[in-house]
């Protein structure tokens, strides 16, 4: 497996762990706000493959308690299941970041008892799904697979927004707080302009208006909160 970035230790990845962040290329949406557009196509250079992964892991044993696997989007990687596997040997919890378009590939790797957390981009509304990750003509029928399937309580997840004023209003917070609605715990992320972002003049909402999307969505959901705010 071809790993494109490794972040060696972060404490806001992953909830109440300390861990690893690795990332892999190739993504099959192309969302204008996309901090890690380098991966989107997988063609960018790799830094490591899974057997330097395994090297690190082992030493960083009783240093760190998990390890995230991110993208790009990691279920398109045919190989992700075998090299989980070998990381959940180790000794490691797993958690999965995923846009929710391969509900097949998410439903087999959480069935296999391989990872422990899911966290779910959760993009706009369904309405305006498509133009916020810049595929307008885009079907969400297999988003809303994968919604459904984590509403049934087979692993411990969250669902998430990175929130653009751009393509996000309140009557996008209701629609999707209807839509989730069961959830145990949604986050809300403010949009940080990078130069690594393709779509230049996008804007962050302030942090009073971002309250007020945070209490349109908490009726809907276990808990609701603003994250690196």
């Amino acid at each position: 497996m071809n790993i494109h970035g490794l972040m060696k230790m972060t404490l806001l990845d992953y909830p109440e762990k300390v861990a690893c962040t690795v990332f892999l290329g190739g993504c099959d949406m192309r969302c204008p706000f996309c901090h890690n557009w380098e991966l989107i196509d997988g063609n960018a250079p790799a830094i490591m493959d899974e057997q330097e992964l395994y090297h690190f892991l082992e030493k960083r044993k009783g240093l760190l308690d998990g390890v995230v696997f991110t993208g790009g989007e990691p279920t398109l990687r045919k190989d992700l299941p075998e090299v989980i596997r070998h990381v959940k040997e180790m000794g490691y919890d797993i958690k999965l970041d995923t846009n929710g378009n391969h509900p097949k590939q998410l439903k087999e790797i959480v069935e296999s008892g391989l990872i422990d957390y899911v966290a779910m981009d959760i993009k706009n509304s369904p309405d305006k799904y498509g133009i916020t990750i810049g595929l307008p003509e885009f079907d969400i029928s297999r988003i809303e697979e994968s919604v459904d399937y984590l509403l049934k309580g087979k692993i411990d997840f969250e669902f998430r927004t990175t929130v653009i004023k751009q393509y996000h209003d309140e009557q996008s917070f209701r629609e999707i707080g209807q839509w989730i609605q069961g959830a145990p715990r949604y986050y809300l992320q403010g949009f940080v302009d990078r130069d690594t972002v393709p779509v230049k003049g996008l804007e962050a909402h302030g942090k009073e208006q971002m309250q007020r999307f945070i209490d349109i969505v908490t009726p809907y959901v276990g808990v609701a909160e603003l994250r690196g705010l």
